[in-house]
């Protein structure tokens, strides 16, 4: 199968998660990525959560249908090497600290000089300029700073953190997707600047940021702070997770007003449905206790199965809360090619057979084949550069 970005040749220089989530974006669909990795360790993701083995499945889901090469970039041969890289390049993707490719002569003169066409991709904590701008910062840094991790809580206790690194992954996103624009306005015959007025330069805390909605717009206009609120949505009723009798919860979103009234009716509760101070969202919303008392009260009369089969008979958008082996029973990830089996050493005598997440969008009926998980250190090193130099 021919993919979208088939002929596509990206140079990744990034670590961790931000960088290499937008690699993995062009990866899957089709775009060569070669990720350049330091001797002796590689990339740090390899031993994030390693629980048994040489590499971790973090690493392994995060950099699959890539090549590995090992070069030391802070030395002169690795300069050269990576810089005639370069030159039969498309894209580099860089997630190191502002001025460090400066640093090591690899920076946006010393690139568009090896290849005049090359699209720079840049993440970074705070950005390529701003007086934050050399400062380190992970993604919790970029979540606390972009208004997210305000609003992850109960109202009572100290802000929380979401379970996985979502700072990284949506700069990825953003990343990936200025690559994509750059390559339009390339195909449209606008590369008339210079590499310098051309970067794509992703915030992990800006990207954060534009994904708070209204928060700003909210303060500025009303002067309205919002607050945690749990598993709430800040002016928005009845929206909630709750408990069940077999003691699995289940997440319940009936905030529309029609979906309001087959929901109160659904839980034996006509007397809400009818109710003239809740017709509208700003009336449950001033008794979002009151409904969230009776909603729970409904459930943990229930088994999750069966509270979700009353909601979903009245058309009330629900649905459980997953665990890992929930996911891997579910026969709607499984029908969509969601989860995608390899074989993987996990430090024992044989591979085991592990699934691993499928490729997002989908582009037909169901995800496109995940043709690799992460590479081994090094492992693509000759192939990559004996190419180079047959090229030369």
């Amino acid at each position: 199968m021919r993919l979208p970005l088939h002929g596509l040749r990206v140079l990744e220089l990034g670590n961790y998660i931000a960088g290499p989530t937008a690699g993995r974006m062009l990866a899957d669909f089709g775009a060569e990525v070669i990720k350049v990795e330091r001797p002796g360790k590689g990339d740090e993701l390899r031993n994030w959560r390693l629980y048994a083995g040489d590499v971790s499945m973090l690493f392994r889901t995060i950099n699959r249908n890539k090549k590995s090469v090992v070069i030391d970039l802070k030395t002169p041969d690795g300069r050269g090497t990576v810089l005639d890289l370069v030159k039969h390049c498309d894209v580099v993707i860089e997630n190191f600290r502002p001025g460090t490719l400066e640093r090591w002569q690899l920076g946006p003169r010393e690139l568009e000089e090896a290849n005049p066409d090359i699209i720079l991709a840049r993440i970074s904590a705070f950005g390529q300029t701003g007086p934050l701008a050399g400062r380190p910062g992970f993604a919790a840094v970029a979540e606390a700073m972009g208004g997210l991790r305000n609003l992850v809580g109960e109202a009572d206790r100290p802000p929380s953190r979401v379970g996985v690194s979502l700072g990284d992954s949506v700069a990825g996103l953003y990343a990936a997707f200025g690559v994509m624009v750059e390559l339009f306005q390339r195909h449209n015959g606008g590369f008339a600047r210079p590499l310098t007025e051309r970067v794509i330069d992703v915030a992990l805390h800006e990207a954060v940021f534009s994904m708070m909605e209204s928060l700003v717009p909210d303060y500025q206009a009303y002067g309205v702070e919002r607050k945690r609120v749990g598993g709430r949505m800040e002016g928005i009723a009845p929206s909630n997770a709750y408990e069940c009798l077999d003691g699995a919860s289940v997440v319940i979103a009936g905030n529309g007003d029609s979906i309001f009234q087959r929901y109160m009716r659904a839980i034996g509760r006509p007397d809400l449905a009818d109710d003239p101070g809740l017709a509208s969202n700003a009336g449950r919303w001033a008794r979002r206790d009151e409904l969230d008392e009776a909603i729970a009260a409904w459930t943990k009369t229930l088994t999750r199965a069966e509270a979700l089969k009353i909601l979903d008979d009245a058309g009330v958008p629900a649905g459980p809360i997953y665990t890992a082996a929930d996911i891997c029973a579910d026969e709607q990830y499984r029908e969509r090619g969601m989860i995608q089996h390899f074989p993987v050493d996990v430090g024992a005598d044989t591979p085991a057979v592990v699934g691993f997440p499928g490729i997002v969008p989908l582009i037909g009926p169901t995800s496109l084949p995940v043709r690799s998980i992460g590479p081994d250190l090094g492992a693509d090193t000759d192939e990559v550069l004996n190419t180079v130099k047959a090229r030369s």
